[in-house]
């Protein structure tokens, strides 16, 4: 209830609404201001005229409105966001001072706030949901208002007065949400893959590598359809991992090379209007300085606003990532089943009890998160082309979808990626033991003599060991295809690991 006079009236939609952004867009379970505090507001303008908004926060009228009317589930827009919108008006401001369009307060206000931003300050001021307009325009006037509100605050001047910095007129001058919020979503996708994603696969790899190098001469059994097949060792296996990740690395840096194509400076459809000539390319100019990345004006506006092409095919470099990340979790996750009546040639670290109720288990839990991980990554991906393909006419209507899935497939990969090297891979020990076991036994290492005997008289050895429990060696001898001492020279586990045709001189010399 809102106290009037000696009475109370009940909480208006717009006092819930007013109620609901303080909190940060979390319905509060209060029914009554009486219940929670006393609000303070104040009116703020648009262009649909007046709104409340709770007076100690520093956005306006148009993110009250979205709060409002888009308080949808708990997914805010992404936290890259903010930096890369931050980095984009500071640029923006920049350019248009060079070019004096924006007078030396209004640029020192809005480049210092910038500065504020990106140093993390007044976080909490950026509160709406993913779930808005496809447009992504609210978000970019959230921004454009809380920069304006707090040069107000610099300025000495009342929040809201829009004085001496307009959201409107001077922090989006040159620019419209549908060339400003594309390449926010670029900006924000290029920075975090190559501060977080690129550095934690590349530690990753180099992780694996490093095990690869130290078990290059672990003789072990490979397998094909989940069968025994020839030799080969643990540390061929694990440079196959390595491979992987190198190629992906590639991949991600070739996808990038699109995603540094801004469609700044095309505003509302990419003919440019109200943007001045060479406004996009100094802005790019700025943020390429500003992030220490290879940002520039796209050629063809029309392209990079009527479609976001580039963040398709990037996302389908994350997914791809995905496929390989799910792929060598699970072959570790194999190799260290057991410990007894499993595969057991991993020994995987012990991160915490396995079981409630079996006392000593350990479960490959890294190998778990790694995969649920990139099942989630190749999830996003399907809504990230759905969203790429909703593109109608002049502008893509599925912009916030997009960013929020491709920052998300960035996060939790580049998280999923340092703890599985951490807690997993690093602390991975072979089972040498087991591997010489399932070696000594293996059928498969007749391979080998088919060169020497003939592929059927070899496979009757194999077939003739397995039926009647013998090793290799004993069949072959049984069988009498080869003497003792053919047999130890050709069926050599150390030589099959690389290219090896046994032949009748080799044998016999």
């Amino acid at each position: 209830m809102v106290p009037v006079g000696n009475r109370a009236r009940p909480l208006t939609t717009e006092d819930k609404a007013c109620k609901s952004a303080y909190l940060n867009g979390s319905e509060a379970s209060m029914n009554t201001i009486d219940e929670a505090k006393a609000w303070d507001f104040r009116n703020e303008t648009d262009s649909l005229g007046t709104v409340r908004v709770p007076a100690d926060r520093l956005w306006g009228a148009q993110t009250q409105r979205s709060l409002e009317h888009f308080s949808i589930g708990q997914d805010l827009i992404p936290r890259e966001m903010i930096s890369a919108y931050a980095t984009l008006k500071k640029a923006a401001a920049i350019a248009n001072h060079v070019d004096g369009r924006l007078d030396d307060q209004q640029y020192k206000l809005i480049v210092q706030t910038c500065d504020e931003i990106l140093a993390g300050q007044h976080a909490d001021m950026f509160p709406l949901h993913v779930w808005m307009t496809g447009s992504g325009t609210q978000f970019n006037m959230n921004v454009n208002e809380v920069i304006s509100n707090r040069c107000c605050q610099l300025a000495g001047t009342p929040l809201g007065s829009k004085t001496p910095v307009h959201p409107n007129d001077h922090v989006n001058m040159s620019q419209s949400s549908n060339d400003s919020f594309p390449s926010a979503m670029n900006i924000a996708a290029a920075v975090n893959a190559n501060e977080r994603l690129i550095p934690a696969v590349k530690a990753l790899r180099d992780a694996i590598g490093a095990k690869a190098n130290e078990w290059q001469r672990i003789v072990k059994i490979g397998r094909t359809h989940m069968q025994d097949a020839t030799p080969l060792t643990l540390g061929e296996e694990w440079s196959g991992y390595v491979g992987m990740l190198d190629d992906n690395l590639e991949r991600i840096g070739d996808a990038l090379k699109g995603v540094s194509r801004l469609a700044l400076g095309g505003t509302a459809v990419g003919t440019g209007i109200n943007a001045a000539p060479g406004f996009g390319e100094a802005a790019a100019a700025e943020i390429a300085k500003l992030t220490s990345l290879p940002f520039v004006s796209a050629p063809n506006k029309f392209t990079v606003q009527g479609a976001h092409d580039a963040l398709v095919q990037f996302s389908g470099a994350l997914r791809t990532l995905a496929v390989s990340l799910y792929k060598i979790a699970n072959d570790i996750r194999l190799m260290s089943c057991g410990p007894r009546a499993g595969f057991a040639e991993l020994m995987i670290p012990a991160n915490e009890p396995g079981s409630s109720i079996m006392p000593g288990k350990v479960n490959p839990t890294q190998a778990e998160a790694l995969t649920m991980i990139a099942v989630q990554v190749m999830a996003n991906d399907v809504a990230v082309g759905f969203g790429g393909a909703g593109g109608y006419l002049e502008m893509n209507v599925y912009k916030p979808l997009m960013i929020f899935n491709i920052t998300h497939s960035i996060t939790i990969m580049s998280d999923g990626c340092a703890n599985f090297r951490k807690f997993l891979v690093e602390g991975t020990k072979p089972n040498v033991k087991k591997i010489k076991e399932y070696v000594d036994r293996s059928l498969m290492l007749v391979t080998a003599l088919s060169p020497l005997i003939g592929y059927d008289k070899a496979s009757k050895i194999a077939h003739y060991a397995l039926d009647n429990d013998l090793t290799l060696k004993q069949a072959a001898l049984k069988l009498g295809f080869v003497t003792e001492a053919e047999f130890d020279r050709v069926v050599d586990p150390s030589k099959m690991v690389h290219s090896y045709v046994a032949t009748a001189s080799a044998a016999t010399s």
